[in-house]
């Protein structure tokens, strides 16, 4: 396939010197960047630290004076920039480096017609700017890659996973991997419904979909595949040349228990279904059910950990009710 074409637009002001080589080793595996321009004040002392690496990496300095104090205007040359070539259709899609929310509506805008957007930014970058790019890839994990060097022994390098790891879970910014086990426990259940197999890139490409932030570096992993072979809930298998996603059998049977209560009080309508009627109805369908192998002693507490029920009162007994 023809290697797509790509902008690269920095925005100097929040966006240290110290990353430009990562940008450019990560962008070269999307495609060949055709526009390298980098915005900011160079008149000011603080872009010094830029102009060695502007040299060596042949990015064009687009000089924007800060005419009014408290007015970011390198923002708006950017975005001037981003529609004029949007309008040339010389370009697949844009690369936005910048820490800053304020890119968030022109990212929107370059999706909405049809444009890949990459973004990259700080740890710090606000959510909204993260949801409106295709990918978001955050710039301390690029520098951690690019600092571990292959010849360090595998000691420190586990250490340094397991640490990465630690960082993720603490974070506000990184998805759960807790969160991540529950939405591709749903993508194979669901498939499974459909009598479909559920393959490695399809977790991938559906995961990027819906967090486009997400990423396994965060974890410490440099591969999907290793990242999911780690979690207890699944298992990968090998068919071919294709590497498909499959749920253990215990995972598989807890899924199948979680979606036939979604269905069944689903089904029940507003009125809903008393806690021991559901109950009743699970034991029937499911012999070998026991509360306590998922981990709760009380059968309520169970019902109130599955997505979409909710427990409450109805003529005088607890009554379970489905809320979308």
């Amino acid at each position: 396939m023809e290697n797509q074409k790509y902008a690269l637009l920095i925005d100097s002001d929040n966006i240290s010197h110290k990353y430009i080589s990562c940008i450019l080793d990560e962008m070269s595996k999307y495609g060949v960047t055709t526009y390298k321009r980098i915005y900011g004040d160079w008149t000011s002392p603080q872009a010094g630290r830029w102009r060695e690496e502007l040299l060596k990496n042949s990015i064009i300095p687009i000089q924007q004076f800060q005419n009014t104090v408290g007015k970011n205007a390198t923002d708006s040359a950017l975005i001037i920039d981003a529609m004029d070539i949007l309008y040339t259709h010389n370009v697949d899609g844009f690369c936005i480096v910048s820490s800053d929310s304020d890119f968030t509506r022109l990212a929107s805008r370059l999706r909405e017609s049809g444009m890949n957007v990459i973004g990259m930014g700080e740890e710090k970058t606000p959510r909204s700017f993260r949801a409106a790019c295709s990918i978001f890839t955050n710039l301390e994990l690029l520098l951690d890659d690019q600092e571990e060097a292959p010849t360090e022994p595998a000691e420190p390098l586990e250490r340094k996973k397991q640490d990465k790891a630690a960082r993720a879970e603490k974070s506000s910014t990184v998805l759960s991997k807790k969160a991540v086990e529950n939405d591709i426990v749903g993508i194979i259940t669901e498939n499974e419904n459909k009598g479909k197999t559920t393959g490695l890139g399809e977790i991938g490409s559906r995961l990027q979909n819906k967090y486009p932030d997400f990423d396994v570096r965060n974890y410490g992993y440099s591969l999907l595949s290793k990242f999911l072979d780690e979690i207890p809930s699944l298992e990968l298998v090998k068919e071919g040349h294709t590497v498909l996603v499959r749920l253990h059998s215990d995972a598989k049977t807890s899924a199948e228990v979680e979606h036939w209560m979604a269905d069944t009080v689903r089904a029940a309508g507003e009125r809903g279904l008393s806690l021991s009627e559901l109950g009743n109805q699970l034991h029937t369908r499911f012999q070998n059910f026991h509360v306590r192998d998922y981990g709760y002693s009380q059968f309520s507490k169970f019902v109130q950990s599955i997505p979409g029920l909710e427990l409450g009162r109805g003529s005088g007994k607890h009554q379970v009710y489905w809320v979308e």
